[in-house]
């Protein structure tokens, strides 16, 4: 056998091991699911915003509108916006006396990104509180969305639970890149075992909706455990798993989505923000590329351009490939794909490159100190 036909044989059967943990992944991942039951304890939803203010007013609109909840309170930091954030949240708050608007103007202390800052500004204004659940400002809530994580936390007995919303996409470079965020946990880790074992390296977070018992938050000490890091909510779990307590992955489509970027400039610097952190540093990003090239690029030009059994390997793993993408994104909606979501998914080797290209950009910026967001340097 040639070395382009094992590449082509090896790239497929990591695309087809893919395609079978989607599988497993949309038959047996928990999901928030409504319920009658009211939650009598006391929970505090924190937000933090900075520069949201064409997208807090709905969210707001959204927690006044929960039902299953007796006790809820709502804690939101104005991060010292220059858009208006704070003057259009309390216009949605109107008389709501369960929302408290806090301001900051101060930077971020050394060692400190800008959201682990103003999250543990937003935790020390609470307390009594039995439940901390953290929003970001670009999530969109069903009325009983925050009342299933309570019940789930409780339920699971875990300290965090990870409510994973669907991922909403408007233009075609979002439909290509981000789909990708469940696709890489969806087709590589089973959800249901690494749910049950304690390990760091199988935890999965989603930081725009975490759940946390507050017993537990406060006794790792929140936020200042993970002030520098730029993936606080990978990080925070796994920190969490690190010292015995359980944290919990469950689907949360259609109680839960998001539209986390809005044109392609601010998809990248989102992205960039963050991934030269991934997968330990530079040379960690170059192994797992070299590993995606090999699976997602090989076998769909083998189909192309291969023959007799190397063609056909090639149409095998390309379209594992394509299956393991459709799952996951079924499995993040909590039912059928759409229209676009299946196009995307024949253009998996495209977005592999976005990736790839968007991984290389992060880093060339974080090597020359020109990382920002929102304003700040990272």
């Amino acid at each position: 056998m040639s070395l382009a036909a094992r590449a082509v044989t090896a790239g497929s059967a990591v695309a087809a091991l893919g395609a079978a943990t989607a599988l497993a992944n949309r038959l047996g991942m928990p999901r928030l699911r409504s319920d009658a039951r009211e939650i009598t304890e006391p929970v505090t939803v924190l937000i933090p915003a900075r520069n949201e203010a064409g997208r807090l007013p709905a969210l707001i609109a959204d927690l006044r509108a929960q039902q299953g909840i007796s006790d809820l309170g709502v804690v939101i930091l104005d991060d010292g916006s220059t858009d208006g954030t704070g003057d259009a949240a309390l216009a949605a708050i109107g008389a709501d006396e369960r929302f408290f608007l806090a301001r900051n103007d101060i930077d971020p202390p050394a060692g400190w990104t800008g959201k682990t800052a103003a999250c543990a500004r937003l935790a020390d204004l609470t307390s009594g509180e039995d439940v901390l659940i953290f929003l970001d400002a670009d999530i969109r809530l069903a009325p009983d969305a925050l009342a299933a994580a309570v019940r789930e936390l409780r339920s699971s007995r875990a300290a965090l639970v990870c409510p994973w919303p669907e991922q909403l996409a408007g233009s075609p470079v979002e439909h290509l890149v981000q789909p990708l965020l469940a696709w890489s946990w969806a087709s590589t880790l089973p959800v249901a075992l690494a749910n049950r074992l304690l390990r760091p390296s199988m935890a999965v977070a989603c930081g725009q909706f975490l759940v946390f018992d507050a017993a537990a938050y406060r006794g790792l000490g929140g936020h200042t455990v993970v002030a520098d890091s730029v993936t606080e909510d990978l990080a925070i779990a796994r920190e969490l798993r690190r010292r015995g307590h359980r944290t919990t992955l469950v689907a949360a489509g259609p109680l839960a989505r998001t539209r986390m970027y809005r044109e392609a400039s601010e998809l990248a610097d989102g992205y960039g923000r963050w991934l030269w952190s991934a997968y330990g540093g530079p040379v960690g990003s170059l192994a797992v590329g070299s590993v995606a090239a090999l699976t997602f690029w090989a076998p769909p030009l083998a189909a192309i351009l291969g023959r007799g059994r190397v063609r056909r390997i090639g149409l095998l793993g390309y379209a594992a490939a394509v299956t393991a993408r459709l799952l996951a994104r079924s499995t993040e909606r909590g039912g059928p794909v759409e229209p676009a979501d299946a196009v995307a998914a024949l253009a998996h080797p495209l977005s592999v490159a976005a990736y790839l290209g968007l991984s290389a950009r992060s880093h060339g910026a974080r090597r020359a100190g020109t990382l920002r967001w929102k304003g700040r340097k990272v």
